[in-house]
């Protein structure tokens, strides 16, 4: 085939299936308008949801049966969307949102009635007329919900007919299964009734005796749903508490829909800055390179609306790491380019080397980043979980957009003629400067930062009590609850605006930590606050109703969002990630030096935002978590790309370059593609700054930071430090 006619037909390919893509993302298919990006489920902090409120039957629960409520709860509302939130308010109740609901009634059926679960002997059970309802002593229960751990659906095959059939399993703690054995085994042959609210839901008859903590429900769902909804019953029924539903609201949202508009706009500016900037730096693949991060985009909105992924302001943190990350990859390939035209050879065998010199960096470093999001996904809960869902993605599809959608581009129009080397540029000598020998002035630097970081917790707990900032998703606090007359709408925009500043004054609180929520339907505004003393709280109560005619005020004291169980799965799986990651590196590189100067280098980034923590007094709270796990992915990938150059240029070390000089060198080489990555992500987090709302500030300045420090840490920590342990430890050796 001709090669230009070759270069027409891919090229009108790939222009016919973004074109298509690009369609299915505006306008959706068919008439539920699957796949446009209009349908992307937004979080709460975004759109708004549903609220959901239980209260304990028990009078005086314990504060521990009220945690474990809480922690479990959390667990079970991720199946609806890993951004619900659940906290406690008061001494007995329990509160759920769910983001992105319209209608609260499905919520519920879906999560159904928190009740009692317990489990008798059919023979001691009295069966109403309706065949449903279960009478009996509660002597005879010998299993209740909360000795159950875990009940999930499956499919296994029938042991006696060998067909596939719908099962659910069913696992116990330590207690509940040593009263199932003990049970299991006296009454073999004899059937036990699951019941949940006092109605019989399944009576299986028990087979054998059962040891190990595990039992199977089967020969009962002839559809695989009935076996999920036998599972979810059963997993809301072993719960330590009963719970009934008291309230359920539609709530606002956190962003108020200007407020939201106004970022994606800022979104779409700061991405547009960044293809022109690509452009200028790299002439014709960076045009390329804005074709391919465009569809990069498109595929991305298309993905989070077909899988019905909850987008919240974590998640766009993670697709705002994507992206640098995509355009990271495209540095990278286009860097390899130029230096490839500068040693002699032709365009053509100019891209095709730079792609495949490429490949081992941008596999290594974004497959590091890709070990740590999917333990984020495995043992992190709530906002880490959705954190770590949309950078997987990400990082999935920039792999794909930079490493086949551009390179498939650039073959396009190679074979259309386009293969004037000016046109694609050439690498200029890098100036090399001595990294090392600063590495001790630097080293200092980061410590005074970081011991000044640690310093002022002591500080601020003398100042203001504490030695963070924390927001109430870390600490709780007090939910004021105001009903407005009917003629009196108070919508987020004028709660934010004319209400919080005055309460905000009559507390002594800063009104900028004061998180609202609207209810839809009934004119209630909901104002979170720090703690607040009784004479606050009644203060406050007077000020509505006095000055704007609130017809009912009530108060309950909130506990954090964030539980002690979700910072546990927090530090837990970033601590499991970065040993992978270590051994990762440790792996590819034939070095275990390489992965441990690269995990102390993290460690610094996150100690040094930290600082900025401590010191700024920024507020801690989700969007905390998600900018250190922003940071951690961002300046592992930049310290791969360093390590791959070196172990590139050892393996070609001539005689009498010292590794102190190959070091240099190396971070010498990858000097523009850190900065230009780094500037190239900075510009899309600064317009988010600018442009973007109040409650986006600390979370973009935070970022920005964090970029910032990553680039600083690559070129002037992390090559050198593996150099300090590489002279240190083969001395030791020698």
């Amino acid at each position: 085939m001709n090669t230009k006619l070759k270069g027409v037909l891919q090229l009108l390919v790939i222009l016919l299936v973004t074109a298509a893509v690009c369609v299915v993302a505006y306008t959706g298919i068919g008439g539920a308008k699957r796949g446009s990006a209009k349908n992307i489920r937004l979080g709460l902090d975004l759109a708004g949801g549903v609220s959901v409120t239980y209260e304990a039957t028990k009078e005086n629960p314990t504060a521990q049966e009220m945690k474990d409520t809480v922690y479990k709860m959390q667990m079970r509302v991720q199946n609806e969307s890993t951004e619900a939130s659940v906290y406690q308010e008061g001494n007995n109740r329990v509160t759920v949102d769910v983001p992105d609901v319209d209608d609260p009634q499905a919520v519920l059926d879906k999560l159904g009635k928190a009740g009692a679960l317990e489990f008798v002997l059919y023979n001691n059970v009295k069966v109403g007329e309706d065949g449903k309802t279960a009478t009996y002593d509660k002597k005879d229960v010998i299993i209740d919900g909360s000795m159950l751990k875990t009940a999930e659906a499956a499919t296994q095959q029938d042991s006696t007919t060998g067909q596939s059939e719908n099962v659910v399993k069913l696992s116990f703690n330590a207690k509940g299964t040593k009263k199932f054995k003990k049970v299991t085994t006296d009454h073999v042959g004899e059937q036990f009734s699951i019941i949940y609210d006092g109605e019989i839901v399944s009576s299986p008859v028990i087979r054998e005796a059962i040891d190990g903590g595990e039992a199977v429900i089967s020969r009962s769902f002839d559809e695989f749903s009935k076996a999920e909804d036998m599972a979810s019953t059963l997993r809301i029924g072993a719960l330590p508490l009963e719970l009934k539903n008291i309230r359920s609201n539609i709530v606002g949202a956190k962003l108020g829909g200007d407020a939201l508009k106004t970022s994606l706009i800022a979104g779409a500016i700061g991405f547009g800055l960044v293809c022109i900037l690509m452009i200028v730096l790299y002439r014709f693949p960076g045009f390329i390179a804005s074709l391919a991060l465009t569809g990069y985009v498109v595929l991305m909105l298309l993905i989070l609306s077909i899988r019905h992924i909850t987008l919240t302001l974590p998640g766009i943190a993670g697709i705002i790491l994507s992206i640098g990350m995509a355009v990271d990859a495209n540095v990278i390939i286009f860097t390899r380019i130029r230096e490839e035209i500068s040693a002699g050879s032709g365009v053509r065998a100019a891209v095709k080397a730079g792609f495949s010199k490429a490949l081992s960096a941008i596999l290594d470093g974004n497959i590091t980043t890709l070990i740590a999001t999917v333990v984020l996904m495995i043992l992190g809960s709530g906002s880490i979980k959705g954190f770590a869902v949309t950078l997987m993605l990400g990082i999935v599809l920039s792999m794909f957009t930079a490493l086949f959608v551009t390179k498939m581009l650039l073959n396009s129009f190679l074979e259309l003629g386009v293969q004037n080397p000016k046109m694609y540029g050439k690498a200029k000598e890098p100036k090399i400067h001595g990294y090392v020998k600063n590495f001790k002035i630097c080293g200092v630097a980061s410590l005074i930062v970081i011991i000044a970081g640690l310093a002022f917790l002591g500080v601020n707990h003398s100042r203001i009590g504490k030695s963070l900032n924390y927001s109430l998703e870390f600490t709780g606090g007090t939910s004021t609850t105001a009903t407005f007359a009917e003629d009196d709408v108070y919508t987020l925009e004028r709660a934010e605006s004319e209400v919080a500043p005055v309460i905000a004054e009559t507390a002594g609180i800063d009104a900028g930590t004061i998180q609202i929520q609207t209810v839809e339907g009934n004119n209630q505004v909901i104002f979170k606050t720090s703690e607040l003393t009784e004479e606050q709280s009644a203060k406050i109560d007077d000020l509505l109703k006095s000055q704007f005619k609130a017809t009912e005020v009530d108060n309950q004291s909130i506990s954090s969002t964030i539980s002690g169980e979700m910072k546990k799965d927090a530090i837990v799986a970033i601590a499991v990630s970065s040993v992978l990651m270590l051994l990762y590196i440790a792996f590819r590189f034939s070095d275990v030096k390489f992965g441990v100067s690269a995990v102390l280098a993290l460690v610094h980034d996150v100690l040094v935002v930290f600082a900025a923590y401590s010191i700024g007094t920024l507020s801690v709270g989700n969007t905390f978590i998600a900018c250190m796990l922003t940071i951690v992915g961002y300046s592992i990938n930049a310290t791969i790309i360093i390590f791959d150059r070196i172990r590139e240029n050892m393996r070609t070390q001539d005689s009498k370059e010292s590794l102190e000089e190959l070091v240099n060198k190396s971070i010498g080489q990858t000097f523009t593609r850190t900065i230009y990555t780094s500037l190239t992500t900075f510009i899309m987090v600064f317009v988010l700054f600018v442009m973007g709302v109040t409650s986006l500030k600390e979370f973009t300045f935070t970022l920005m930071l964090g970029i910032v420090c990553g680039a600083y840490s690559s070129v002037c920590i992390t090559g050198p430090l593996w150099y300090t342990m590489k002279k240190k430890f083969s001395k030791k050796n020698a």
